[in-house]
């Protein structure tokens, strides 16, 4: 069924991603040329790297040029992974600019295919920027095309125990190029809340790109949320709300009287996925709403 009638949503310009509803797949065409356009579903949670998780799909590269903007002449990059949209929809995100402290992009986990140009060989990549755009991580060691027509099945895997994010390629059942591997180092963080289909724009860049493909069969899978199994009840004329939780999240119980402001009442980190209980002491008189906001530290 159409993706847009089940949570997707589109960013920027909203022409480059048809849905096909005859053959049941993405019709996507990455023009750097427009604003940063993303075609996104929200995650339901947040993912750092300490999360396992997952993303693989179905690619077949239609056609592709460079340097269709004028000035720009070298390759730029097709794209498909996490991003943070908020991160993601700023105005001075340019995923061209690479390490730059005005334009940089921040938090993205995602695979990316740069078409051939001039002597330089084409590239299927992976690359994790992390929060403060200080360092980015990447593979440029396959060297290889996507031949226009193929279809090509990407998995990309995120371990969050030894840190480290493995991309494959198959082709026909076979493996294509070498398993593509990025260990995450002390120090480095990222926050990814939305799987994305990309269309960067070039501006910052000194390359550009106009291509076509197809993309099908996407299968995302990720941690459980960071609440889960919440009830509330009162004991002895103190009201607790007891939920599972998740290592590594900061958590604060708030209430409210009129959903127009919240105060919070006692905030925790869990340390691992256990149940917590948290209280109000201190309950106003009436009635009151309760919730528990869930954040990465």
């Amino acid at each position: 069924s159409n993706p847009l009638a089940d949570g997707w949503q589109i960013f920027g310009d909203t022409n480059l991603f048809q849905w096909d509803s005859l053959n049941q797949d993405l019709q996507v065409t990455w023009d750097s040329s427009q604003p940063n356009s993303y075609f996104y579903h929200p995650l339901g949670t947040i993912l750092s790297r300490d999360d396992d998780f997952e993303l693989s799909f179905d690619l077949t590269l239609l056609d592709e040029t460079n340097g269709m903007t004028p000035g720009q002449p070298y390759t730029f990059e097709i794209a498909v992974g996490f991003l943070n949209l908020v991160s993601a929809t700023r105005t001075n995100f340019y995923r061209g600019s690479g390490v730059n402290a005005a334009y940089g992009p921040v938090n993205l986990v995602e695979f990316n295919f740069f078409p051939a140009f001039s002597t330089y060989e084409a590239t299927i990549d992976q690359v994790v920027v992390g929060t403060n755009n200080s360092k980015w991580l990447y593979n440029e060691n396959n060297l290889l095309d996507l031949p226009l027509g193929d279809l090509f099945h990407i998995d990309m895997s995120y371990l969050g125990g030894p840190e480290t994010l493995t991309t494959t390629l198959t082709n026909g059942g076979v493996q294509y190029g070498t398993t593509q591997i990025i260990q995450v180092p002390a120090g480095f963080d990222f926050r990814v809340g939305m799987v994305s289909v990309t269309s960067y724009s070039d501006q910052h860049s000194d390359g550009s790109i106009l291509a076509h493909g197809i993309l099908d069969n996407l299968v995302v899978t990720v941690p459980p949320p960071p609440v889960q199994n919440l009830t509330g009840s009162w004991s002895n004329g103190v009201f607790q709300a007891q939920f599972l939780s998740r290592g590594n999240w900061f958590y604060t119980l708030e209430r409210t009287g009129d959903f127009q402001s919240w105060t919070g009442i006692l905030s925790t980190t869990s340390s691992n996925s256990t149940y917590l209980v948290m209280q109000d002491t201190s309950p106003t008189p009436g009635n009151a709403f309760y919730r528990v906001c869930a954040s990465r530290p």
